[in-house]
């Protein structure tokens, strides 16, 4: 399994691949692939819980997630996406929060949609022993205030996300996700840090790349437009659905090599 070094070595280097999972049966196959970090991410909300958005999703959710995508991958870096109102309201409150995801779920860092207020805890939890990574441009977490529009497209706005990279891996942020900004921004970012940088959304000159596993396999209804799906599960679910329906309605299924009879029981009734 690697560690945060061996993912901060890698930048410039190796391109870092992460994807999203949300339990242990898709944290296998992701593992098995050899991506590099396994993100649990809030992105569940919309993405498997069915909500509108992130941010009903809850501690004890992303907990019982992380748990179960721990328990399912093997190599994979593992971390944990502190959910909305989990972290930054009170310090105590969301240094134990993440811990919990180290200590009982078995996560191997955790990340923080970022902004001024995140700093400081940053610097905290990383003195803890507990990694952080942060995560820079659209904050879902935010839509409320920003929407899904893409971020920092004015010279002010871009100049802040530069800074706040810059704060953060000064507070001990070992990566840093960028999503829905600038290419050319988020690769000045990736020039001012010598942090990994993964980008959603923003384009190719990030040290590494994140999707939601929903988008990339093609089992959403929608994506993205920064998004690329590399496959057609949806479909394939379907059909095996379809195929599952119309063999128990024809009688084609259970077959007799699904079945087991006891010839003792044949005089019951």
């Amino acid at each position: 399994m690697p560690t945060v070094r061996d993912l901060q070595a890698m930048a410039g280097e190796e391109p870092i691949t992460m994807l999203t999972a949300y339990d242990a049966v898709t944290a296998s196959i992701v593992d098995d692939t050899g991506v590099d970090v396994i993100l649990v991410g809030d992105s569940m909300g919309n993405a498997v819980l069915g909500h509108d958005d992130t941010l009903p999703v809850t501690l004890d959710e992303m907990a019982s997630r992380v748990g179960a995508v721990a328990r399912g991958a093997d190599d994979a870096l593992v971390v944990a996406d502190m959910p909305f109102l989990s972290f930054g309201a009170d310090e105590s409150e969301s240094i134990q929060n993440c811990g919990r995801m180290l200590k009982e779920e078995g996560a191997n860092a955790v990340k923080l949609e970022s902004g001024p207020h995140t700093v400081e805890l940053t610097e905290r939890l990383t003195d803890l022993g507990i990694p952080t990574m942060a995560h820079l441009g659209l904050t879902p977490q935010s839509v409320n205030q920003t929407g899904y529009t893409r971020q920092a497209t004015g010279r002010e706005e871009a100049e802040e996300i530069v800074d706040l990279a810059r704060e953060h891996e000064d507070a001990g942020a070992f990566a840093l996700v960028l999503e829905h900004i600038p290419a050319n921004l988020a690769a000045q970012v990736t020039e001012a840090v010598d942090i990994p940088t993964i980008g959603i959304g923003a384009g190719g000159d990030c040290d590494g790349q994140v999707l939601v596993f929903t988008d990339v396999v093609g089992l959403s209804e929608s994506s993205p437009p920064f998004a690329e799906q590399f496959g057609d599960v949806r479909g394939e679910v379907a059909d095996a659905v379809d195929e599952y329906i119309d063999a128990v309605e024809s009688g084609e299924f259970p077959g007799e090599s699904h079945s087991h009879t006891e010839e003792e029981l044949d005089d019951l009734y």
